[in-house]
């Protein structure tokens, strides 16, 4: 039962970057959100910078960030490499997913966990414990805590959340830092966003608007994580961060790190695809 449990609450992580930060959202879904944002977005913020800079709008800064992950669909191979005081472990696993509805993750190694998958079909989620041949939903109460050791939660794993959306923003920092010229973008929740962070700090590149670092603070305003992004490479004609790792801040030797081996948009799925069957072959 103990291993059995460690299966499952592995499977539910699995999910992770892939609908908290990098969930993916349908062409149609990003057109209609940016039609939105036009509508309702608020007035550009001017950067506190002597320099003549054109102004800087943080909203759209934010859907920027928000959509660079996000396809009709996609298909990956991610490295998931977990350090703690006392042990490291490293999986492969394959993730293939269709806006945010739907998303089938398969653990390709190490050999003792190959096999093990979860499946999200709107608001369900499913798990394959190979080793017992048996598929479990999971219920809202296995939302919570980290999984086996790692750095990320199950609440990261599921959020489908947009900074756009769920924080109200503001212009923190604008200018040169560490050798690159950066813009720094202050986070606070909205009162009805269903978010457990008190602030969330988020620095981009200038122009680029690729991430660089997203500072986590709890609800006292103090820093509790940070997520940075490196390994920049072009994928299906955008750039990327290939890299996220992040980094406990009262354990700084520790961190769990996400690599993308390869990631391709836009893929096509057989119908049924997103299935329970599919989910134990």
């Amino acid at each position: 039962m103990i291993g059995e449990r460690k299966q499952l609450i592995f499977s539910v992580m699995l999910c992770l970057l892939m609908w908290g930060a990098m969930g993916v959202f349908s062409a149609s879904s990003v057109q209609a959100q940016s039609a939105a944002s036009e509508a309702t977005k608020p007035a550009a913020v001017k950067a506190d910078d002597s320099s003549a800079q054109p102004p800087l709008d943080v909203q759209d800064i934010l859907d920027k960030v928000d959509d660079l992950w996000r396809g009709q669909s996609s298909k990956s191979i991610v490295t998931m490499q977990v350090k703690t005081r006392h042990w490291e472990r490293s999986l492969t696993m394959e993730v293939v997913t269709q806006g945010t509805e739907r998303t089938l993750v398969k653990v390709l190694k190490p050999l003792k966990e190959k096999g093990t998958a979860t499946l999200k079909v709107d608001k369900d989620i499913y798990n394959y414990l190979p080793k017992t041949d048996r598929t479990i939903k999971l219920t809202a109460a296995m939302m919570m805590g980290a999984w086996m050791g790692s750095h990320f939660t199950n609440d990261d794993l599921v959020k489908e959340s947009r900074m756009s959306e769920d924080y109200d923003a503001k212009l923190g920092f604008f200018g040169e830092r560490a050798g690159q010229r950066v813009v720094e973008i202050v986070l606070t929740p909205k009162p009805e966003a269903a978010v457990v962070w008190g602030k969330v700090v988020l620095v981009v590149r200038n122009e680029s608007w690729l991430p660089v670092s997203q500072t986590y603070f709890d609800e006292e305003g103090e820093k509790v994580r940070v997520m940075t992004f490196s390994d920049e490479k072009t994928v299906s004609g955008r750039l990327l961060p290939m890299r996220m790792r992040m980094t406990p801040l009262d354990k700084p030797e520790e961190f769990t790190e996400l690599i993308y081996e390869n990631l391709s948009f836009d893929v096509k799925l057989k119908a049924g695809f997103f299935s329970l069957n599919q989910l134990r072959r």
